[in-house]
Order: C-alpha cells, then structure tokens, then sequence
C-alpha cells in the first residue's frame, strides 16, 4: 500500500494549496490507493457491531443458524459495507443540503450497541424489526437535527460529551473480553477461557500494539486491521478457522427493503433518538477536526448542518434495508491529518469500493471466517480506545467541585445500572431497555444537572 507521508507532495499528489482543496482530485494512480487505504483503516470497526448485534440477538457465532451459514449475520455485514458507502457518497458528493463535501468517511456506530443489545438480546431473527424500525426513525430525527445542531451545541459541553464516550467504551469492553475467551455460546463450558481461545486473541493485541506504537503512516493507522489478519493466521495453524460455508455465498446479491418486517417499539425508538443527538455531536467534532487538520481552518455552519444531515440520512435508509446507524469514522479524520490529502473524491473512490464489496456476499461469508476469539483481540484494543476517547475529552474540563458532583452521580447510577441491571427487574420492558446499559441515564443525568446546577457551586 502506497504511504503518502512520504511522497513528494508537489509533485506527485498535487502543490501544497490544492491539497487542502476538497474539491482537487490527485492523479488516479495516487488516488486509488489513497482512497482504499481510508477504507482499510475503518474496515473492521465497520463491521464488527453487526458481528455483535447479530451475536447479541441468537443467530450469529454459536447460535443454531450456523448450520445454514449464519445467513442473516452475512447480510448484516454486507449492508454495513454497503450502507456505509452510501452514507459516505452523501458526505463526499453531496445532494442539496445534505452532505458536507468533505473527505468524512462514514461507517456503522459503535455508539449505539449498549442501546442496541439489550432490545434485541436473545430474541433471534424476530428482534430484528424492532430494532430496524427504530434505526429508520432515529436516523429521520438524526437528520432533523441538522437544522438545530448549532443551537443544542451548549448543552454538551466536554464534562457531558466525554463522560458519553468513556460509559460507551465501558459498556462495551466487557463484550471484548467474552469474545476473546470464546464467546457467549461457550461460557460454563471447558473450552470458555482456555489458553486455545485466548492465544489467537493475545496475538492481535500484541501486533497492534507493536504496530501502533513502533511504526509510522498507514501501518501504524491500519494496525488493528493488521493485528487480526496476524491472529486469524494464528488460529488459522490451530485449526480454529472453517471455509465450509464460504462457497455457499452469493456471487451477488441486491439488499432488501423490510428483510425483517416493521415493528414499532417505543424503547428502541427512544434509545436511538437519544443517541442520534451523541452521534451529530461527534459528527460535529469530526467535521470541524478534518477542517482543522486538512486545511488548517474551521468548519462553515453549512458543512456542519450537511454533515448531520448525510449522517442521518445514512442512518434512516441503511434501517429500511437491514443495515446499523451510521457515523462520522474519527480514526479517518487523523488519516487525513497524517496525509494532508484533503480531497473529497479521494474518500469518494474508497466509497465506491465499498459499495461493491457490500454487493458481494462472498467478501461478508470471508469476513465471517474471522474466528470470534480473534475479533475479540481487535475489539478490546478497539472499545479500550472509545474509553481513552472519552477521557481525553474529559482532559478539557475544569474539575471544580460542582462538575466533580456531576461527573461522580453520573457515572455512579450509569455504571452501577450497567453492572446491577437486575436492580431494574420490577420494570417494564421498555424502561429495562432504556436503563440498563447505563448509557443514556448517566447522559440524561450529567446533561440535566450541567443545564441546571448555577455555574458558581464552589
């Protein structure tokens, strides 16, 4: 794969003013590979929470269906793909006021899987138009919030936004770690937690962490990507990997509007509403880092509202078809920063790719070789980043005594919720779904008490 760090810019890729033009196409020969190398490095954070959501719901790894090739798991991950590349074709190319016209790469949000995993958990195919239907709707209320995005900006001040991320990452790390010990299917079995599953695992910590830290440009960028082919090689010698239900894919298939019906279910509704206002937050942060970062200025009122509308545009139509929420990939805007290639049809040609690959069910059937112990290497390296993320973010807030209140209520009922959710048993359903991931109480509680506690506590 071409490095761009080390090309010579004016000559190759362009001079220096047209690199920081979104509108500047560099020569194929460099553009198509610059294009690809932004779709490895969110490859397989892309697909990975349709691995878990399919996983969480019964008819993915270790479920009966593996018998007919976890056919509706494939499909999961092709419309990731796929969708995807839809959502970032509306970014880059634009319609109207939708779209930034930016080089934002979109791609399915791990943001959304604490909400997610309990509305569908164990409830096999079925639970699947439920949930569908409260993508479609939260991506419709997602984009809406592109006409007041720069109005509810106050309400999630970094002391807010940062403690969201680090409960994401917390509640999703413990998934990590039951993947790379083999999996829900095999826990209170011998085989649960057995050198054999943690090796593989071990592997792709250790080559990512390696990769990350003693290598530079898109190895360094791709590392996780790196470090689960090095242990799929690994459990591939150990005997853990299987092709025999590869050839049973499709060369081609088209997606299908309402694969799973339509079944409206106020809890997810709810959830992925909630969530859609922490997914254009980070939209925002994105779009404005890629403006910083590829052309050294900020980002217009008008590409922030284009971007929240791609974003929930992307959301409400990859629902219709079977696919997950859609977001601003953050690991892409610091590719951007580390190219200094700022041209949109760059990002344009990895979505092109993309949408092939989202086409070809064979390269989803491939992608669900990856044993589970393995993806659990890359996930806990990748959820253990969401955390950091967001602890970055809380690295900007003055700790005074009223934000320290906060912070420590906040995460005190999300985290206990999230540990205890059995505290919630004499609930109904829809307020079980809502409350026990953590998430959206320590969200709703940190955003209230920061509206209302006067700013003068201390």
């Amino acid at each position: 794969m071409t490095d761009a760090t080390h090309m010579p810019r004016a000559s190759r890729l362009g001079t220096p003013e047209q690199l920081r033009d979104p509108d500047y196409t560099p020569p194929l020969a460099q553009a198509v590979p610059l294009g690809i190398q932004h779709v490895l490095a969110m490859f397989v954070a892309n697909v990975t929470p349709a691995i878990i959501i399919a996983g969480a719901a019964g008819f993915g790894f270790g479920s009966d269906a593996g018998a007919q090739g976890f056919p509706d798991m494939t499909y999961m991950i092709q419309m990731s793909m796929l969708f995807a590349g839809i959502a970032t074709l509306f970014q880059t190319l634009g319609m109207g006021p939708v779209g930034a016209r930016l080089p934002i790469v979109q791609g399915t949000s791990f943001a959304f899987i604490p909400v997610m995993i309990p509305a569908v958990a164990g409830q096999g195919v079925e639970g699947m138009a439920g949930l569908m239907t409260g993508i479609m709707i939260g991506g419709v209320f997602h984009f809406l919030l592109g006409t007041v995005i720069g109005k509810i900006r106050f309400a999630l001040p970094p002391l807010v936004t940062g403690l969201i991320v680090l409960m994401i990452g917390l509640a999703l790390i413990r998934v990590g770690i039951q993947y790379a010990a083999g999996g829900v299917p095999l826990i209170g079995k011998p085989e649960y937690g057995s050198l054999a599953m943690w090796f593989p695992a071990l592997v792709v910590i250790v080559v990512t962490l390696a990769l990350k830290f003693f290598t530079k440009g898109f190895m360094a960028v791709a590392a996780v990507l790196v470090g689960i082919v090095a242990g799929y090689v690994v459990a591939l010698l150990m005997g853990q990997v299987s092709f025999a239900n590869v050839g049973r894919a499709a060369l081609f298939e088209v997606p299908m509007p309402f694969r799973w019906g339509f079944e409206f279910n106020a809890a997810i509704v709810i959830g992925m509403c909630f969530m859609a206002i922490v997914s254009a937050i980070e939209t925002v942060g994105d779009t404005s880092g890629i403006c910083k970062g590829g052309a050294g200025r900020e980002a217009t009122d008008k590409e922030i509202a284009g971007a929240t509308y791609a974003d929930g545009l992307g959301t409400a139509i990859a629902g219709i078809f079977g696919g997950l929420p859609n977001t601003s990939f953050s690991q892409n805007v610091g590719l951007i920063s580390m190219t200094g290639v700022m041209s949109r049809h760059v990002v344009t040609i990895g979505a092109v790719f993309l949408i092939i690959c989202g086409l070809i069910p064979m390269v989803g059937a491939v992608i669900r070789t990856v044993p589970i112990n393995v993806l659990g290497g890359g996930v806990i390296v990748m959820f253990g980043m969401v955390a950091a993320a967001g602890v970055n973010m809380l690295s900007e807030v003055n700790w005074s005594r009223r934000n320290m209140v906060i912070f420590a209520i906040s995460l005190s009922v999300g985290l206990g919720l999230q540990l205890e959710p059995g505290a919630l048993q004499h609930l109904g359903s829809t307020a079980q779904i809502l409350l026990t991931s953590g998430l959206l109480p320590a969200a709703a509680i940190s955003i209230l008490l920061n509206l209302i506690l006067p700013q003068d506590l201390d």
